[in-house]
């Protein structure tokens, strides 16, 4: 599967976000100025081709939906990320995390909170 442009991201975004939607309700989710008719038509038809967007016929207007979760494209493009720049080390990839954002001691006592659930209770 193609991965989503950043204008594609956009409005994957608010898809998710609505879970359906018809194009009056995806273009109103736009902040100003808000991008033509015929601009996110052809983003949707893009998307739909690259398997991330379906739609429903209702009368003369098309319903969106999205075809893939949010949390499966972000698992991916995170995998991505981690093989592209961190030599395929989730290891690698927590030290620049932790080092390299202002997080604060509170967000990183959560992070370890999870962690330490993960490995207490593995998944099958």
């Amino acid at each position: 599967m193609n991965s989503l442009s950043t204008a594609e991201e956009q409005l994957m975004q608010f898809l998710w976000k609505e879970k359906r939607a018809f194009m009056k309700t995806l273009i109103e989710a736009y902040p100003e100025p808000k991008p033509a008719t015929t601009t996110v038509a052809t983003l949707l038809k893009r998307m739909g081709e690259k398997g991330y967007v379906g739609y429903e016929q209702k009368g003369r207007s098309r319903e969106y939906f999205p075809k893939v979760k949010k949390k499966d494209y972000f698992a991916t493009h995170v995998q991505g990320l981690i093989q592209r720049f961190f030599n395929n080390s989730a290891t690698q990839f927590a030290s620049f995390f932790t080092e390299e954002t202002s997080l604060s001691q509170e967000e990183l006592k959560e992070l370890r909170s999870l962690i330490d659930e993960k490995i207490e209770s593995p998944s099958p």
